[in-house]
This record gives C-alpha cells, structure tokens and sequence, in this order.
C-alpha cells in the first residue's frame, strides 16, 4: 500500500477528520488533502514525521503499512502519562486498578 492507502486508513480507523489532523500537525487541510487525492504528492520528511506523531503512529508505518514490533510502538502521550501514573501507585491501588480494566474488558468479551 501507499502512503496515501496507509494515511486514509489510520484516519479512518482512528475516526480523525483533516480538519482535526490539520490541527494536529499545523499543515493545512489543504495539502493534507493533496496527501490523500494521490496527485503524485507525498509529504517531505518534517511534515511526514508531524503527521505520524500526531496518529501516533511511525513513519514507517505510514510509508510502508508495516507495524513496528509492540516493544518499538510509539506511546501516545496520554498512555505514556497514565503508565507514569500507575508507576506511582501502591500495590493496593496496583491491584484494585487491574480489577477495574479486567471488569471493563468483559464488556467487550
């Protein structure tokens, strides 16, 4: 797949509009546009990896549909933010917090 074929992919998969994405990465819905109509464009380096972060996702991925191995994902800040924050935890809190995820997870069992 293309990047174009990678890109409107994660964006749907992730329910991001251009105008959102635009926003993200500072680059206009415009050339945004221009990325996903396949006019022969792709983006430079600087504003592919500004994409890619704001997917959160890598370049890589974006360029070749590959996934990285799960040790290598790139973490978004939100995640990376609340694993900081389990870190703090006792291991009360540790094991009452598991219970809640297992709880949430059967919904979808």
């Amino acid at each position: 797949m293309s990047f174009r074929d990678n890109l409107k992919s994660e964006l749907k998969y992730q329910d991001i509009q251009l105008k959102e994405l635009a926003g993200k990465t500072g680059i206009s819905r415009n050339t945004l546009g221009n990325y996903l109509t396949g006019h022969n464009s792709i983006p430079n380096a600087d504003s592919a990896v500004k994409i890619a972060q704001a997917l959160g996702v890598t370049v890589e991925y974006l360029v070749t549909g590959k996934s990285l191995p799960p040790s290598e994902k790139i973490i978004p800040p939100k995640i990376r933010k609340m694993i900081d924050e389990i870190l703090a935890l006792d291991d009360i809190d540790v094991d009452s917090l598991n219970a809640l995820i297992e709880s949430m997870m059967k919904r979808y069992t």
